[in-house]
Formats: C-alpha cells, structure tokens, sequence
C-alpha cells in the first residue's frame, strides 16, 4: 500500500484532515520563499544605504535623492528619510526649539522603523501558528481514524491483525503529514523571526546614530 492508497482508503474525515494539513504545507513554503527574498533584499538595502550614508558630503543631497523617488524608497532609506524631512520642517518653524525638533524627527523615524517591520513580519506569525497546531489536527485525525479502525474490528467475525493494520496505517499517516507540515514551519518561523530582529537591531542602530548626527549639527548652527 502506497500513501495515495492509504489516503483514498481513508474516512473522509481523515482525509478532510490530511487536505488540510497539505494545503498549510504548501502556504507555509510559499511564505518561506517569500519571506526569505524579502528579508534578504532587505539586508542588502540596508548595507548599501549605510554605504550611500556614510559616504555622503551632504545629507540635503541624499535628502533630495529619496525624495525624488519617495514611493519607492524603503528600510533604512525610508526611515532617514521620515526623520531628515521632520526635522528640517519642525527647526525651520522654530530654529531655537531644536531639541523639539529631535523629539519630532526621532518619533517619525520609529513610526516609519515599526512600518517596515509590519511589511516584514508580514505572514511569518502563520509559521508559528502552523508549526504549533499543525501536530495536533493530526493527531486528531489519527485518533478519529483508529477508533473507526477499532469499531470496524469489533463488527467483524474473526479479529486478525490484518484486519485492522491498514486501518490504523491509514490513520496513522494524518499525524506523518502534521509533522511534515509543522516541522519545517517551526524552523523557519524561528529563522525568519532572529533575521527580523537582526533588521530591526540594524534600524535601531541607524535611528540612535542620525539623531546623534541631528544634534550635533543642530549644536553647531546655535553656536
């Protein structure tokens, strides 16, 4: 007996259950692929930005090149870009209000860090809600499909292991595609999540650095 066999053998409760664990299956490694590209992209955007950044003479020019392409831009970019316009708004309506106007740049560039972590993270909690109940609505189809095997033996005239074995094979593969679909869905949920945070770190980083930058320059104009 093959799998297909087993599978078409089974109650359609069972097989309502093996269906759905391959259709969380196939999400889970679309969202894998997915998020991994993404996430990666990332990571590249970031170090040429940091690139673009420290190396720049001017950071008006920078300003001026994300702002040509505004609805493009996204990371690192998109947050430098959300404090740098903040700031010069807020220190051109009042330049002896500068630490106002850090306050200003600082909150806008968190709002637009948490934006970017939103479109991130986006789907990665379905890998661990797959990872975490993917085994037990397998266990739950197996011991749905022993028991039917069980009853059906009880009816019969002769009990015989034979009589009762492909039953409970039937079953038994309910929980080989829970695990199947939750295994790697719990490895990549923690792999994606610490490449998430390792992002998240690295804007944290750049947020806490061009403040820095911020108040300094805006020190020197004072003096």
């Amino acid at each position: 007996m093959n799998i297909i066999d087993l599978f078409l053998q089974a109650g359609l409760l069972v097989q309502a259950v093996m269906l759905l664990l391959l259709t969380f299956s196939i999400m889970s490694w679309a969202i894998i692929f997915q998020r991994t590209k993404i996430l990666g992209k990332a990571k590249k955007q970031i170090e040429q930005f940091d690139n673009n950044f420290w190396t720049a003479d001017d950071l008006n020019v920078l300003f001026d090149k994300a702002k040509f392409h505004k609805e493009e831009i996204s990371g690192t970019e998109h947050i430098f870009y959300s404090g740098f316009k903040e700031f010069s708004r807020l220190y051109q309506i009042n330049p002896n209000m500068a630490e106002s106007a850090l306050d200003g740049s600082l909150r806008s560039m968190r709002l637009a860090m948490n934006r970017e972590l939103d479109n991130l993270e986006l789907h990665i909690p379905f890998l661990g809600t797959v990872g975490s109940i993917s085994p037990y609505i397998g266990l739950f189809g197996t011991v749905w499909g022993i028991m039917h095997a069980f009853i059906s033996l009880g009816e019969a005239k002769q009990a015989t292991l034979k009589l009762v074995a492909p039953g409970i094979a039937e079953a038994l593969i309910a929980t080989a595609i829970g695990l199947f679909a939750a295994i790697p869905a719990v490895l990549a949920y923690n792999r994606l999540s610490l490449r998430v945070s390792r992002i998240e770190q690295s804007y944290l980083n750049f947020i806490d650095e061009f403040s820095a930058i911020l108040q300094r320059q805006a020190v020197a104009v004072r003096k």
